[in-house]
């Protein structure tokens, strides 16, 4: 209040004071000894604590009166003699701080106020959104499951349709990557090729950096990681390609040696799925014959593979190991089950460029990496360190200059 009293700003003070202490009587002898000259309308609350038997406490707790001398009474009648302004009562005090503004502004002591253009209060957003009224932008949108309700759905089917009426893992596949319910063969056509990716022994680069990494001591999922990081053209990551390149030829009506010399000169790489280190014609690959064999029993038409074994002709007229290999096959297979399942050519192309094709291999493989890193685990096999004699050093002291 001392300090108020020296800020011209300030015309008038208003102070509420309570039950308990002494501190409202200082201000009653400042205004009674002159330091405080400015209007000051003072209350003390707890004036309704003589009406109740014994002690009565108001908020914290030092507000209760020890005394006489502390009641809201005796400061308040204190303060009034002393001049400070006490109104009768604390609902008195609105209109007795309107009467000493008013004063003081017909004096001229206090100019004319502008009220401030009160902005519009906000509505409450949670009311409005239960009304209907508003809606907020989205982060996600997820088209292929629910998890709001009593039960989990994957693409409006609840979890407990899919256990009881004996969805299987590819059924699942197709509902969450694909957002259908594939028919049987391809269903049955998808399980298989799970199966025939799931591994394919320990010698391979993803399961290699499994074992290492888990006999790194290293956890199952840091395996698993190191195993699946591994998955690239070179290695199991070719199906896309395959399906990418092979669509493309057989749309466009090449022949498959124009063909084979466009991915030469023109795309100057490989043909996806095309070559294996190991097996060639007169040792083929066991797992391509048994897709091949059921696409032809079971497929509606096998127009994308049948192209691909025309090109087959023509790369192993060259070298007897450059033969359709398992992710090509698996590839142009993929583009025969789509096209059949009545996909356009844009859609197809839309889920290979997405990686949808490869993520088959993904998922298959991390099936057997999976197998690797708890057979190290299980063996107990200690930290791999690779030998020096299957290491060529070329190391050699640079030329001083």
């Amino acid at each position: 209040l001392l300090r108020f009293q020296e800020n011209p700003q300030v015309k008038f003070m208003v102070m509420l004071g309570e039950v308990g202490g002494e501190l409202e009587y200082k201000v009653a002898e400042a205004i009674a000894s002159g330091k405080i000259t400015k209007p000051v309308i003072a209350w003390c609350i707890g004036t309704i604590a003589k009406h109740f038997g014994g002690e009565v406490q108001f908020g914290h707790a030092g507000a209760k009166a020890g005394a006489e001398r502390e009641t809201a009474d005796a400061k308040n009648q204190a303060l009034r003699e002393a001049g400070a302004l006490v109104p009768k009562s604390f609902n008195d005090l609105p209109e007795l701080i309107k009467g000493v503004y008013e004063e003081l502004k017909a004096k001229g002591e206090i100019t004319e106020i502008e009220e401030p253009e009160v902005p519009p209060i906000p509505e409450d957003y949670n009311k409005l959104r239960a009304q209907g009224r508003v809606r907020r932008p989205s982060h996600f949108v997820c088209t292929i499951s629910d998890d709001r309700g009593e039960e989990a759905t994957y693409c409006g089917i609840p979890i407990s349709e899919v256990v009881e009426k004996g969805y299987s893992i590819a059924d699942v596949i197709g509902l969450l990557w694909f957002k259908r319910k594939f028919p049987k063969w391809a269903s049955d056509f998808i399980d298989m090729v799970i199966k025939i990716v799931a591994d394919h022994g320990p010698a391979v680069s993803g399961a290699h950096n499994a074992r290492v990494t888990a006999r790194a001591g290293k956890d199952l999922m840091s395996a698993l990681a190191t195993a699946i990081l591994t998955i690239g053209p070179r290695f199991g990551g070719a199906i896309d390609g395959a399906a990418k390149y092979f669509k493309m030829a057989k749309d466009k009506g090449m022949d498959p040696y124009e063909f084979v010399e466009y991915m030469k000169n023109v795309e100057k790489k490989n043909i996806p799925g095309i070559g294996h280190r190991i097996k060639s014609v007169k040792n083929p690959d066991k797992r391509v014959e048994l897709l091949k064999n059921y696409a032809k029993k079971h497929f509606p038409s096998t127009e994308y593979l049948d192209y691909a074994l025309e090109v087959e002709k023509v790369t192993t007229a060259k070298k007897e190991n450059l033969i359709l290999n398992v992710d090509g096959t698996i590839g142009v297979l993929l583009v025969d089950m789509f096209k059949a399942l009545g996909y356009s050519d844009k859609e197809i192309d839309e889920l290979i460029e997405a990686g949808a094709f490869n993520a088959f291999f993904v998922l298959g493989r991390s099936i057997g990496f999976i197998g690797h890193i708890l057979d190290e685990k299980r063996l107990g096999m200690p930290l791999y360190r690779h030998p020096w004699d299957d290491i060529l050093y070329i190391v050699e002291r640079p030329e001083e200059e």
